[in-house]
């Protein structure tokens, strides 16, 4: 909606364009009126449309040509004044004022035109004979009103119809020519059918009807109301009404009735609220609601946002396969300018046999999507109307913002869900391969990606002591002299080399130590290809000494090269380590789920080294001589300490246990 109006009234000299103002303001005729009234603003509490409306009038006495111009181009409606009694200034509408407007106006930017008929008190005949031609000869012209200055009569009609003409206007709508509804105007009124047919059955039942109506109206409609719609629609059109519901047709027809009959606001809000401006171009703000995003934090969708989308897959879910078929996937973006995801997504996310997209696969592209580019996710939520059925103030609830990372190290616990793992690796030592078998495909379906199709990220979900959290892998262009940032902000950083490749360690080697050795970052080297021989790296020590030196874990035996789905546990060593930086975690069979490493784990985990730090303080903190040995006081301590230490052990066992 505009935040103002600036209405022009613009007619010969005599015609009564000063008095129409000063009977407005006044609410009775003046005994005197001036060559000109001052603009007078009307402020939005006591006009029908609740905006403040500014009314210009224009005289040639006292002002010029290029004053006119001026005005005219910063009018948003014109009131072209004539008087009902002078055939002279009628015909000086079409001759000299229409054309001067169109002349001073921007092309693409139609002003709509009021013709004001005033003077109707002098005469006992109407001028809407001679005026109705011209009003069918110029689109621009919204409606024409006569009225008297003198009578007050449809005074504040006028300036309402004025009002109106902006606030609502005809022209994007509607065609008078052709006495339908604009081409813009049908494809923005089915998208708004698509996404409030919550079934998608082609159909507004009567459920789907009073969403619709209490989301635009903000009021139901009364069961018979509801079928009084039906029954006009019923009337005028043979399938406008479908199962005791509203099809597409009928929904169209409907509107095209509203504006026919002059109800235009009707259409206008329902496009205004699903976020279409006066050009029915959905509005930046609503695309882009505003989203502050502090450094070093991350964007992830929340639970509604997950719910919405679960629902918008279910919608188009027809066969209730799990999965998007190619048909079914065209239809879930139909409410899109354009097709949002590219071959390309199928090589990122999990897909079936046939290739579609599963319900796994779905949610980690908006996953993706949303911690990659979220003003690109605030854009595609707006298309599916996320606001409207979510009923949410914009795109901007369906998201967190995580907390800065370097907090989450402080508190060493955090609450993010998804985790960027960075993949590096020398030409030809599996990234590629490492990505895809993320997603369950062994070599030989990788060989039928193409290669114009292949994905530089991949991203699926992982299980981490029972917790859902979502791993996002990024191959890493092999260009050691030139990694930005963004190729080295991660969670974790992954070291590929290839076994078989006597030269392919040294890569991997550089890399950590001239970005990752210093950094907070943990890292982790991958021996890829190990189906095949493996030969002894040509650097100064073997991956196994180096990842000793430099407190890492053993290089992790890794191939796809299986007749079955690749083995994923090195995904979950991967993002444990991603979720607990601070606690350098050392799972012994890589798995992270056996009673036996959640023991490992937390017997070498810093909360139990602290622990035992403070019992050993407690028990022993001042020097044990040889008197202190043989001191029942000191084995009573002694004793204590140890029976605490395994009760809290034991106790812990068995949660641990009980979990799993």
């Amino acid at each position: 909606m505009r935040k103002d109006v600036r209405i022009l009234l613009v007619g010969e000299p005599k015609v009564g364009k000063t008095s129409l103002i000063m009977s407005l303001v006044s609410e009775e005729f003046p005994d005197v009126v001036p060559y000109r009234a001052e603009e007078i603003t009307i402020p939005a509490d006591v006009t029908p449309e609740r905006v403040p409306t500014h009314i210009v009038d224009y005289s040639e006495a006292e002002q010029t040509d290029e004053q006119l111009f001026q005005e005219i181009s910063k009018a948003n409606v014109i009131c072209i004044v004539y008087s009902v009694n002078n055939k002279k200034s009628i015909e000086k509408v079409t001759s000299h004022w229409i054309p001067l407007i169109t002349e001073n106006t921007d092309k693409d930017s139609r002003v709509p035109l009021i013709l004001v008929g005033n003077k109707s008190d002098l005469v006992e005949h109407s001028s809407m004979e001679t005026i109705l031609p011209i009003m069918n000869q110029y689109s621009e012209i919204e409606t024409c009103v006569e009225c008297s200055a003198k009578n007050l009569k449809n005074i504040s009609e006028l300036f309402y119809y004025a009002q109106k003409a902006v606030l609502h206007p005809t022209g994007p709508l509607y065609s008078p020519e052709k006495k339908d509804m604009k081409p813009l105007c049908v494809k923005a009124l089915t998208r708004i059918f698509k996404v409030s047919d919550l079934d998608n059955d082609g159909i507004l039942n009567d459920n789907e009807l009073n969403f619709f109506q209490r989301t635009c109206f903000n009021t139901p409609l009364e069961p018979q109301a509801l079928e009084d719609v039906k029954n006009v629609v019923r009337k005028n059109l043979i399938d406008g009404v479908c199962d005791n519901g509203l099809t597409l047709k009928g929904f169209l027809f409907l509107h095209t009735l509203f504006i026919q009959r002059g109800r235009h606001e009707t259409t206008w809000t329902v496009l205004r609220r699903f976020g279409y401006d006066d050009d029915l171009e959905l509005n930046q703000d609503y695309l882009f609601p505003t989203l502050k995003i502090p450094p070093d934090c991350t964007t992830e969708l929340n639970h509604n946002a997950y719910l919405f989308l679960q629902s918008v897959f279910d919608k188009h879910d027809k066969d209730r396969d799990c999965a998007l078929s190619p048909e079914e996937l065209r239809d879930l973006f139909d409410v899109f300018p354009y097709m949002p995801w590219g071959p390309d997504v199928n090589s990122t996310i999990c897909t079936n046999d046939q290739g579609w997209i599963t319900y796994q696969g779905y949610l980690s592209q908006w996953t993706l999507t949303t911690y990659l580019d979220v003003q690109r996710c605030l854009e595609y939520l707006g298309y599916l109307g996320y606001s409207i059925i979510a009923e949410q103030e914009s795109q901007a609830a369906g998201i967190t913002v995580t907390r800065d990372k370097k907090i989450d190290l402080q508190k060493k616990q955090t609450q993010r869900s998804v985790f960027r793992c960075n993949v590096f690796g020398d030409t030809g030592s599996g990234k590629s391969v490492f990505l895809q078998a993320f997603l369950g495909r062994n070599l030989m379906r990788q060989n039928t990606i193409k290669e114009e199709h292949r994905s530089y990220y991949a991203i699926s979900t992982t299980y981490v002591y029972g917790q859902e959290k979502y791993l996002l892998l990024h191959e890493v262009f092999p260009d050691f002299d030139y990694l930005s940032d963004a190729d080295l902000a991660c969670d974790i950083v992954c070291l590929v080399y290839d076994v078989s490749n006597p030269s392919s360690f040294e890569y991997c080697a550089k890399v950590f130590k001239q970005y990752f050795m210093d950094s907070k970052t943990p890292s982790m080297m991958v021996a890829a290809k190990s189906d095949l021989p493996e030969v002894k790296q040509m650097y100064g020590c073997s991956p196994l000494e180096f990842c000793r030196r430099h407190k890492m874990p053993p290089p992790q035996s890794f191939t796809c090269n299986t007749a079955a789905e690749p083995n994923r546990d090195i995904y979950t060593k991967l993002t444990t380590m991603a979720m607990y930086p601070h606690a350098r975690l050392r799972c012994m069979c890589t798995c992270n789920r056996c009673t036996f490493c959640l023991c490992q784990n937390f017997l070498n985990s810093e909360l139990l080294q602290t622990v035992r730090a403070k019992l050993y303080a407690v028990v022993l903190r001042r020097h044990i001589s040889q008197a202190d040995l043989k001191s029942s006081t000191f084995w009573l301590r002694a004793s204590v300490g140890a029976s605490v230490f395994a009760v809290l052990g034991f106790a812990m066992y068995r949660v641990l246990l009980k979990t799993r």
